[in-house]
């Protein structure tokens, strides 16, 4: 998929990796170009790693329907949360920013 500049018809690629535990899971879905990196703000450090947020690459389409299925959501990057948002699995209310990058959990009670 070939990736445009923003605001162009950008293709909206995100990865989305399911970590499975014994007694649940959490889907992570993160902006693709945050892999790797350190988000630092409010005493608050945030690593992006491969092993928590790494999956498959998805579009923005297959990313919203995974996350309405999921009972546990851990969001981050602008193109993940506005995915979700569309999605209605997060409101604008549950966005916190990490070194002025979006971030939201949702989980299912």
């Amino acid at each position: 998929m070939r990736r445009k500049t923003p605001g162009e018809g950008e293709v909206l690629n995100m990865y989305v990796k399911i970590n499975k535990s014994s007694d649940s899971g959490v889907v992570a879905v993160c902006d693709e170009d945050l892999i790797g990196k350190t988000l630092k703000g409010n005493s608050m450090e945030l690593k992006v790693s491969e092993f928590f947020y790494k999956g498959e690459i998805k579009s923005e389409a297959e990313a919203i329907e995974i996350m309405k299925k999921a009972k546990n959501l851990n969001i981050l990057g602008e193109k993940s949360i506005a995915a979700a948002l569309k999605a209605g699995v997060i409101t604008k209310e549950n966005i916190v920013y990490v070194g002025g990058v979006p971030h939201a959990q949702a989980y299912a009670l």
